[in-house]
């Protein structure tokens, strides 16, 4: 039997709200990639919508991409 992808938001995966300049670049690099995305609906103190959901195959890749562009030495 297949096991079902994990699909998380950034809030899930972070720990805190990643904002609308990085949730942007995270959804642009998701769309031009053909990554499967979802939406999930929240409601909460803070934010009231729709968030994005992303694999965690994906967020780990993206994620591990950035963290080795920002330690390059040039």
């Amino acid at each position: 039997m297949k096991q079902e992808e994990e699909f998380l938001s950034l809030y899930d995966y972070l720990g805190h709200a990643a904002g609308l300049e990085l949730g942007g670049k995270v959804h642009k690099t998701a769309m031009l990639s053909n990554q499967p995305t979802k939406i999930r609906q929240v409601s909460n103190p803070k934010y009231k919508g729709e968030v994005n959901l992303y694999t965690r195959a994906f967020l780990d890749s993206y994620f591990k991409k950035q963290t080795t562009e920002d330690t390059l030495p040039f």
